[in-house]
């Protein structure tokens, strides 16, 4: 045993800040000496790449080799571990992975794709296969990378430090489908514990959490959605999915990927929906957060399958037609051990203060959208999914957390900006480089933003003031709307202004009207649910309530189960109730949205002008005592008109008179209380004529919405 310097100690026992200046290759007084360290290994010679070989000696019995050669040059160890003799390539012989114009991208923040640089990506040096890992953790001491190609052992592969704190190795020995972690030191020379890839494409089924090697470069490319279907004035419909409870196998297993690539896209499209929105897919250690409280964000969830797996299921959605979008959460992250939370030993991703970096509601912890590796790193994960999975576009979960610094904060608890005010200057920025980022790299794709405050011009652009969202949630609609169908109908007339309000404001935003899966949990029931009265005007109610939603003014969105009426509300952990379809007044229900659906696609006057106050004339807005509304959709061609009568009452109305543009016949193109969706039938026996003074005179069916539009 020789004397060993105090950097040959740092080595053997897992602490070198900077391996690369004592392992490998070095010229020292004249000499080439090699340094190598491998625990086990009875023996190691260095073979030269002409095939000359010189032994190492072994100078501590953890495992630390040195010798000598004749010049610099590459080489490869040759190893006894036991009986068994192997060849293996040093790590530390490799020139950096990441490049000087790397550094001064992601130092300046501005890598917009920081996932081909940091995380694993497998790769070829210097003629040698392996994995390159790349990881931020500028204040730890130490970081190595351990896994299955390394026994798990975080002394074996210590890695260098780059730039402001990116640690990268090549690893000759990894390969795709190899698990690691990070294994860090920090600041004060704590241990962390172990540590998944913020970067990783893939990780093992909860309740494990290793992150998992993929060549995301080679997955396939799913085909891309019809083109211009996020438009304005196309129709939007969207199908809110939660994967792993829309349907499931008999023993109530999930179904994978794969299997939902046969039968999701293929229902959604013959329901009419134009759109499939996915809650969260990011890899989740909890399921039932439901996804909204990711630690992978660049990982699907293998819940479901591989990444392979789930790339079928886009391109099984855009093959029929439908556009995927998926629910995006840049707002908040669960502080599970093996997260993001005090990632290198300090608060790395998060607010040091928990007045500004956690989340009193949800007990997870906030981004800290100011600092420059974070932003550049959160607005790459909303890029990487529409390059990579050719996702068509990302619903930004609560946005309204993000933009108040006092959001759901008491008095006294919070941080105000520089200013004195209570608005996230930081988070701000971010929301709108993140959009000019999507906007400028995929002019197809859309987002469409939570946000349940009046904060103006969340949906315009940025050069005229706006967060430059494509989209936004009708928060507001859909509370009044929910509070006014579920009133009795002799107490409607007193609230007739929760319909009215809504078109106040309407074409303030470029809106989506919600019906999704947080109205029907925690006690809110289901909205078959909400509906009052008897078993008939239950479900006479719903019938005119989606109609009216499909006749209003803005983009749709369903949550599934609604379309099925359901009973019972939401639970993630079981199917939705498909056994319901075989009584005829749920089969009604679902045939009801699939007509209604194929309506607002194929009658331009209820979808080009969505966003448009042009596009929106009231007819009757004053008929309180009868519960009854009528108003005018209009299309881009003149002639392109549709009329929308809803009765929110339990009586029918004969010879009930509405102004409509145009003399001439007027096709009754859905009634809601047709039969076929179990209803009574009273109605206009599919026309009605228009007077000379552009009267119908109508039959208005009870508790039900009648669509009219003009004959040629």
């Amino acid at each position: 045993m020789t004397h060993l310097s105090p950097e040959a100690f740092a080595i053997i026992e897992g602490r070198h800040a900077d391996p690369f200046r004592y392992l490998g290759q070095h010229t020292i007084d004249g000499r080439t000496v090699v340094r190598a360290f491998l625990p086990e290994a009875s023996r190691v010679e260095v073979v030269g790449e002409h095939g000359e070989v010189a032994p190492l000696t072994r100078i501590h019995d953890a495992g630390l080799f040195t010798g000598t050669m004749s010049s610099l040059q590459r080489y490869r160890f040759r190893a006894t571990f036991g009986d068994r003799v192997t060849d293996l390539e040093d790590p530390y012989r490799f020139l950096p992975i990441l490049s000087d114009f790397d550094l001064h991208l992601l130092g300046e923040g501005n890598h917009e794709r920081f996932y081909d640089k940091l995380g694993t990506h497998p790769m070829v040096l210097d003629g040698v296969e392996g994995v390159g890992f790349v990881v931020l953790a500028p204040n730890a001491r130490r970081v190595s990378v351990v896994g299955d190609f390394n026994f798990w052992n975080a002394r074996r592969h210590p890695m260098r430090v780059r730039g402001n704190g990116y640690w990268e190795l090549f690893v000759p020995l990894a390969k795709a489908g190899d698990h690691y972690k990070f294994d860090i030191i920090g600041p004060q020379g704590e241990h962390l514990p172990l540590k998944s890839d913020p970067m990783a494409f893939a990780a093992e089924l909860r309740p494990k959490t290793a992150s998992i090697v993929i060549d995301e470069t080679t997955l396939p490319r799913p085909r891309p959605a019809p083109h211009d279907i996020n438009k304005l004035n196309k129709p939007v419909s969207i199908y809110e999915v939660h994967l792993g409870s829309w349907r499931r196998k008999d023993n109530n297993q999930w179904l994978t990927y794969r299997e939902l690539a046969e039968q999701l896209p293929a229902y959604a499209r013959d329901m009419g929906f134009t759109h499939v929105e996915f809650l969260p897919v990011s890899e989740h250690p909890f399921d039932g957060s439901w996804g909204y409280q990711p630690t992978g964000l660049f990982a699907p969830t293998s819940r479901f399958g591989t990444p392979d797996d789930f790339c079928a299921l886009i391109e099984a959605c855009h093959r029929e037609g439908l556009a995927v979008w998926l629910d995006w959460v840049p707002g908040h992250f669960p502080d599970d051990p093996h997260g993001l939370g005090h990632f290198d030993g300090t608060a790395l991703y998060e607010h040091a203060n928990p007045m500004q970096g956690r989340h009193l509601d949800w007990g997870t912890l906030i981004y800290n959208f100011g600092r420059t590796e974070v932003a550049n790193f959160l607005r790459s994960n909303a890029l990487f999914w529409l390059e990579r999975y050719g996702i068509d576009g990302l619903r930004v979960d609560a946005v309204a957390s993000m933009l108040y610094l006092d959001y759901s904060r008491p008095s006294g608890g919070w941080i105000p900006n520089k200013y004195g005010g209570r608005e996230n200057l930081e988070a701000i920025e971010f929301l709108r480089r993140t959009n000019i980022e999507v906007f400028g790299h995929f002019p197809q794709a859309t987002t469409a933003a939570e946000e349940s405050t009046a904060w103006p011009q969340v949906s315009r652009p940025v050069d005229m003031g706006g967060l430059g969202f494509g989209y936004k949630w009708n928060m507001g609609w859909m509370h009044d709307t929910l509070r006014y169908v579920s009133k009795d109908p002799i107490h409607r007339k007193y609230h007739h202004g929760e319909i009215l309000f809504g078109l106040h404001y309407a074409f303030s935003e470029n809106f989506i009207l919600p019906l999704s899966h947080d109205e029907v949990v925690h006690g809110k029931r289901s909205i078959l649910g909400r509906m009052p009265g008897d078993d008939w005007q239950r479900f006479a109610n719903l019938r005119a309530y989606y109609s009216f939603m499909f006749g209003h003014p803005g983009k749709k969105l369903l949550f599934m189960g609604c379309e099925l009426a359901q009973e019972r509300e939401w639970n993630h952990d079981t199917s939705l109730d498909w056994h319901l379809l075989g009584d005829a007044k749920y089969a009604g229900i679902q045939a009801l949205i699939r007509d209604l659906n194929h309506l607002y696609r194929n009658v331009p006057a209820l979808h080009e002008r969505d966003c448009e106050p042009d596009g929106f004339e009231w007819l009757i807005a004053d008929d309180s005592d009868r519960n009854v509304f009528a108003w005018v959709r209009k299309g881009f061609d003149e002639h392109a008109r549709c009329v929308v009568v809803v009765n929110f009452s339990p009586n029918v109305y004969y010879n009930y008179r509405v102004r409509v543009p145009f003399g001439g016949r007027w096709r009754e193109a859905l009634n809601s209380d047709s039969l076929h969706y179990g209803g009574s039938n009273v109605g206009n026996v599919g026309q009605v004529h228009a007077s000379e003074e552009h009267q119908l005179n109508l039959i208005l069916p009870p508790m039900a919405a009648v669509f009219l539009v003009p004959e040629a």
